[in-house]
């Protein structure tokens, strides 16, 4: 078995043997299983660092053999320097996830675990499918074990908000499935990715196609006007649920326009950038204005998501270097401070069960060293320079000056409304006196979230300090895609 088998089918097999065990009386058993299984996925990701070659384009760590051979379906995964880091991001997460809700979850752990460690997998064969019909089937299966980890362990109007994220999702998703069938017919019966990026397409059918993957990928991200499911989805998911969703599930759709909207259909893309750019400023600006009068600390960080994630495809739709890889590598930092910005409110939640700004007040004053993770990842959500949050935003704002001032200009103003609404709510829920009896009541974190914070922090610095290594594995790729998108391939 190659090395992404083994990255997407070992969280996959601890989730089945997880929820194969009796539901509550071995909960020990199985957080240590769970625990065992999500650092097992982890580690088979690790080696993949060691063995990509740096500089080459090509996929790498190739796995190809037929699967439904009557229709030429095949199980054909690969890396490029686009997908490589989503794989190792996303077994971290599941880590600290698994970590995250060793105390707090009391009812069907098995069940929980095994959801997160399957859904793990599903995700990571998302960015590792070559093939059509298999990336289909990895989109779409990630959606079960969100649903019921939403659904089952969510807050009140939890039924309400996992039907609405089933429903935004697979909508979508039925749009991109038609024009996955029509380029098997136009490619005379393959589902090869590769192959479909090089068949040559008519510009009437290069549109159809762009808007039937945007339908799918838009919602995913989410994009404006089509995010409405994000914030209620994030207010009643369980704290590790928000955590995957933001880290990891947000990206699979940025992750498509790159695989299948940009190589595939590259002249409506151009033709529909400015449709693209339009979108993701409105997110920067008008969903940042929104995130600044929630009163909900759930909602708040849930739209701010919104709008970090606009700088992605803004990033992507200017068609240059830095604009690519700036996208790249803030899809890869709002995993690490999108992730610590939900866990950080599970531990308030966890202690007071509210999630209402106004309910806080002076937090400091009892949990000091909580407070200070959490003002840290506060400034990581603000871009502050030496942060994650930081590098890919100035590689977007870069690539978008060179593009055009004035569109680099408003996409800016991101940093300055990110601040506003990121310090506004830290100052109201930490700082100032102790404002109630429940505040003053308050426990510092324990040994375990200390453990959670520590592993985020430690990410965060350090992709803000070097982020070498993630520029250095996407450069080649990145390049290579920006030549392919810039040859017209009208028939």
């Amino acid at each position: 078995m190659g090395l992404l088998s083994l990255a997407i089918w070992t969280p996959i097999f601890f989730g089945v043997v997880l929820l194969a065990l009796g539901r509550d009386e071995h909960a020990g058993v199985v957080r240590w299983l769970a625990l065992v299984g999500a650092l097992a996925g982890l580690l088979v990701t690790l080696p993949l660092y060691q063995g990509f070659e740096l500089g080459s384009s090509a996929m790498q760590f190739v796995e190809n053999f037929a699967w439904i051979e009557r229709f030429n379906i095949r199980y054909h995964l690969g890396l490029d320097g686009i997908s490589f880091w989503f794989v190792p991001l996303t077994a971290f997460i599941t880590v600290i996830v698994v970590i995250a809700g060793w105390e707090v979850i009391t009812e069907r752990v098995n069940q929980y675990m095994g959801a997160f460690l399957i859904l793990s997998g599903l995700m990571i064969g998302v960015f590792c499918a070559l093939d059509g019909l298999l990336f289909y089937v990895f989109f779409e299966a990630t959606l079960i074990p969100m649903y019921l980890i939403i659904g089952i362990w969510g807050g009140p109007n939890k039924i309400y908000a996992a039907f609405k994220f089933f429903l935004y999702t697979l909508l979508g998703s039925l749009l991109m499935l038609v024009a996955l069938i029509y380029l098997y017919v136009q490619s005379d019966g393959s589902f090869d990715i590769l192959a479909w990026q090089k068949l040559p397409i008519g510009s009437t059918a290069q549109t159809l196609l762009f808007f039937a993957f945007f339908a799918a990928f838009a919602v995913k991200v989410p994009m404006w006007p089509v995010h409405t499911w994000l914030p209620d989805v994030h207010v009643e998911a369980p704290t590790g649920g928000s955590a995957v969703l933001a880290a990891i599930m947000l990206k699979l759709g940025a992750y498509g326009f790159l695989r299948f909207s940009l190589p595939i259909v590259p002249d409506a893309s151009h033709h529909w950038a400015w449709l693209m750019i339009a979108l993701s400023l409105v997110a920067v600006i008008y969903v940042g204005l929104v995130a600044m009068v929630q009163k909900d600390m759930k909602k708040l960080v849930a739209y701010s998501s919104v709008a970090h994630m606009a700088f992605v495809t803004l990033g992507f739709f200017i068609f240059s270097d830095l604009g690519v890889a700036g996208g790249l590598v803030q899809m890869v930092s709002h995993g690490f401070v999108s992730g610590a910005m939900f866990l950080a409110i599970g531990v308030l939640y966890d202690r007071m069960h509210s999630r209402q700004i106004a309910d806080y007040g002076g937090v400091v004053n009892t949990m000091p060293k909580f407070a200070a993770f959490a003002l840290f990842f506060a400034m990581a959500n603000c871009g502050l320079p030496g942060t994650a949050g930081f590098v890919g935003e100035w590689m977007v704002i870069l690539g978008a000056v060179s593009f055009n001032f004035w569109i680099g200009l408003a996409s800016a103003t991101a940093l300055i409304l990110g601040a506003a609404y990121t310090l506004w709510m830290y100052k109201r829920v930490y700082l100032g006196p102790v404002a109630n009896d429940h505040v003053k009541e308050l426990l510092d974190i324990n040994a375990r979230e200390f453990l959670i914070m520590t592993l985020l922090a430690v990410a965060v610095l350090f992709m803000g300090l070097y982020p070498k290594p993630f520029t250095d594995v996407m450069g080649a790729s990145v390049a290579d895609l920006l030549r392919h998108v810039a040859t017209s391939k009208l028939n």
